[in-house]
């Protein structure tokens, strides 16, 4: 079956930086666009970053400049790189897997910035 696993969440202060990974299996890995969604508490949720099979990318606004996002083809992994961290960036993160035809998703990992 397809799972998408996230990794990499946890407590931050201002200013630092976290990374995250999305490992896929059970899908053609190459055949998807893979994306970052987001959803804070009393929010909906929101797209972070997409990266196409070409390895093109998109950012949400609030995130460019301070996240990049990547994938690894041979281990059918999807990373964020998210840098100098802000309080409201504070929220469960989760990878999405998507084409025209279907999408999944993972479990989401949780990102909080606090001093």
């Amino acid at each position: 079956q397809v799972q998408l696993v996230e990794s990499g969440g946890g407590l931050a202060q201002p200013g630092e930086s976290l990374r995250l990974s999305c490992a896929a299996s059970g899908i053609t890995f190459t055949f998807y666009t893979m994306a970052w969604y987001r959803q804070a508490p009393g929010k909906q949720r929101e797209l972070v970053a997409q990266i196409f099979m070409s390895g093109s990318t998109n950012y949400a606004d609030s995130v460019k400049g301070r996240f990049t996002t990547s994938r690894d083809n041979a281990k059918n992994t999807v990373f964020l790189q998210m840098n100098s961290l802000k309080p409201e960036d504070t929220a469960v993160y989760y990878c999405k897997a998507y084409t025209s035809a279907t999408d999944y998703w993972g479990q989401g990992t949780q990102v909080t910035v606090s001093s």
